[in-house]
């Protein structure tokens, strides 16, 4: 997992090519003017899909792997708090991983940070992750813009 503001793009150019053209492309865009959907950027190895929506609540988490595609999160507007774990440390399996819908579920996990407006986020394979979760003490639901890159494993 690689978490950092979106000014420092630069340092992560030794990356592969897929995360590097998906933070490019992150960097460079105003998604105040993109419409929410799913856009193609290079077929099916990299997707950008936008999202506005509102924070849940902690309880309302979802955690989550994937194993086809590499998440590259993006903080285009406002704010959230995101559950980690390490696949080697994993919480429960919820529901076993499903081939079509590239996803595994577990049972909640107990890290956390705060991904401020500006922050980029690199989930791999191995970064189980529970976003979209509503920030503050007591938690208050917000809306955000946040895009996702889906970069293909390969």
């Amino acid at each position: 997992m690689i978490v950092d503001s979106i000014e420092n793009y630069a340092k992560y150019a030794h990356l592969p090519s897929g995360i590097v053209r998906a933070i490019e492309y992150l960097g460079s865009t105003d998604f105040t003017h993109v419409e929410s959907g799913q856009y193609e950027l290079d077929g099916k190895k990299l997707v950008s899909i936008v999202q506005r929506y509102k924070t849940r609540l902690p309880e309302q988490a979802v955690w989550e792997s994937h194993r086809k595609y590499i998440d590259v999160q993006f903080m285009a507007g406002g704010s959230e708090k995101i559950g980690i774990a390490q696949l080697e440390k994993a919480p429960v399996v919820k529901t076993p991983y499903s081939d079509e819908k590239d996803v595994i579920f577990y049972e909640p996990g107990t890290e956390y940070f705060e991904a401020p407006m500006g922050t980029i986020m690199i989930f791999y394979p191995e970064d189980i992750h529970a976003p979209c979760l509503a920030m503050g003490n007591p938690p208050v639901p917000k809306e955000v813009v946040k895009v996702v890159v889906k970069v293909a494993v390969s």
